[in-house]
C-alpha cells in the first residue's frame, strides 16, 4: 500500500511539473523583427563595446536571415574578426577560410589574407612559450610558418594593398624567428651528440635563410658536426667558408652559451 502511494505521489509531482513547464512563457527573441540594417548596426555596437560573443550572435542571425542582402558578406568578414578579437583562433581561421572559399574575388579578399596571417602571428600559446623561454626544439613553428605564408601570398597577389606594408614588416620578423628556431634545434642536437641531425639542421638554415644572421652560426655548427662525424673534408670546406665570410666572428663561444630571448630580435 505504501509503495502504491509513493508511486501515485511521484506521478502527481511529475504531472504538476509538466503542467508548470507549459505555463512558463517562451523566451522571446527580441531580434526577430529587426531588419538587416538594425541587426548589423547592433552587431557593430557590440563589437565596439568589446562584447564579441553578442556581436557574433547578431552577425550569425543576420547572415542566416538575410543571406543575399548587402550586409551578409560584410557580416562574414566581421565574424572572423570578432572571433580573432575574442581569442578564438580556431573559429576565426575557420571563418576566414570559409570566406575565401565562398568569395575568392571579393574586393576585400586582401584583408582576409592579412587577417589569416594575423591570427597565426598572434598565436597566444606560441608567444607565451617564447616569452617564458620554453625549449623551442619542443615546439612546432607551424603557426609562424602559416602566418608567413599568408603574408607572403598577400604581398605577392596584392602588392598595392593597404595591408602589404605591415605584412612585409611582420614577414621580416617571422624570418628571424624561424631562422633562430632552426639554429636552436641544430644546437639542441649537437649538445646531445646527434651530429648528423645537427649538420642537417644547420644546412637547412643556410639553404632556407641565406641572407639571415644565423648563417654565421649555422656554418660553425656544420663544420663542427662534420668534424665529430669524421667527415674532415666537409668540415674543412665549411670552416673555410665560415672564416672567409666571417673573419671577425666571435664564434666559437662554447656550446652552452646563453641564448638571447626571442624578443630581442625586434
Amino acid at each position: 500500500m505504501r509503495k502504491n502511494l509513493l508511486k501515485l505521489l511521484a506521478l502527481f509531482l511529475l504531472a504538476v511539473s509538466l503542467a508548470a513547464c507549459g505555463l512558463l512563457p517562451e523566451k522571446i527573441d527580441e531580434t526577430a523583427s529587426w531588419p538587416a540594417g538594425k541587426l548589423y548596426r547592433e552587431a557593430k555596437d557590440e563589437m565596439r563595446s568589446g562584447n564579441y560573443e553578442k556581436a557574433i550572435e547578431y552577425y550569425e542571425k543576420l547572415e542566416s536571415r538575410y543571406p543575399f542582402g548587402v550586409f551578409a558578406q560584410q557580416a562574414q568578414i566581421d565574424i572572423a574578426y570578432a572571433y580573432y578579437r575574442d581569442n578564438e583562433p580556431a573559429q576565426a581561421l575557420a571563418a576566414v577560410e570559409r570566406f575565401i572559399k565562398l568569395h575568392p574575388n571579393h574586393p576585400n579578399i586582401d584583408y582576409m589574407y592579412y587577417l589569416r596571417g594575423l591570427i597565426n602571428f598572434n598565436d597566444r600559446v606560441g608567444l607565451l612559450n617564447f616569452a617564458f623561454r620554453q625549449d623551442l626544439s619542443e615546439r612546432d613553428p607551424k603557426a609562424a610558418q602559416d602566418a608567413f605564408d599568408s603574408f607572403k601570398l598577400l604581398v605577392t597577389r596584392y602588392p598595392d594593398s593597404v595591408y602589404s606594408k605591415d605584412a612585409i614588416y611582420r614577414m621580416k620578423y617571422l624570418v628571424t624567428m624561424l631562422a633562430k628556431y632552426e639554429i636552436h634545434v641544430a644546437k639542441y642536437y649537437y649538445r646531445r651528440g646527434a651530429y648528423l641531425a645537427a649538420a642537417n639542421r644547420a644546412q637547412r638554415a643556410i639553404n632556407n635563410y641565406p641572407d639571415s644572421f644565423v648563417v654565421e652560426e649555422a656554418l660553425y655548427i656544420l663544420a663542427e658536426s662534420y668534424k665529430k662525424l669524421g667527415l674532415y673534408d666537409l668540415s674543412n670546406d665549411a670552416n673555410r667558408i665560415f672564416k672567409q665570410n666571417y673573419p671577425d666572428s666571435k664564434i666559437p663561444y662554447g656550446s652552452n652559451a646563453k641564448e638571447n630571448p626571442w624578443w630581442q630580435f625586434w
